[in-house]
């Protein structure tokens, strides 16, 4: 017996992971005559996709200039070296819930850690960044970069 879990999309699930990337509001009937399949097809394909994980959830857009944030950066976050582990874990888990953080990416290379972020203002950048990461003993260094603006293609998976 095949385990689903495993199987990669095929053609239809492609185009139905499309449709829901680009409108996850997109009625199932809806779905089902953009991928070419009966609405029955489309709601047990969409459900296996559940099931085996690939569809995780659906999020709404959110216009932050809207909700008062409409200036947003891209800070890079050095670490100093020492107990990286402990450290990593502890400003992953300490600077993610902060309102302002959009994005938490820990990564590879000359950056330990990408915030992106949202504020009203630079006034509000600055003290961010001067309270929340550079008042950190465990930040060696922090570059700041203004996003000017940005376009979102697909929602990435988290790292669970």
């Amino acid at each position: 017996m095949n385990d689903l879990r495993h199987q990669q999309p095929d053609e239809v699930d492609r185009a139905l992971l499309a449709e829901l990337a680009r409108d996850a509001r997109t009625t199932n009937a809806q779905l089902a005559a953009r991928a070419g399949i009966a609405p029955s097809t489309a709601h047990a394909r969409l459900r296996a996709l559940e099931a085996r994980g690939i569809v995780r959830g659906y999020h709404a857009s959110v216009d932050q200039t809207r909700l008062g944030r409409g200036l947003q950066a891209m800070i890079g976050v050095t670490l100093r070296a020492g107990s990286r582990q402990e450290s990593i874990e502890r400003f992953a888990a300490e600077i993610g819930v902060l309102p302002q953080v959009i994005e938490l990416f820990f990564l590879s290379g000359s950056d330990d850690f990408q915030i992106h972020v949202a504020v009203a203002d630079s006034s509000e950048l600055r003290e961010f960044v001067v309270r929340h990461l550079s008042a950190q003993q465990t930040v060696a260094s922090t570059r700041t970069s203004v996003i000017f603006a940005y376009q979102r293609n697909a929602v990435a998976a988290s790292f669970e």
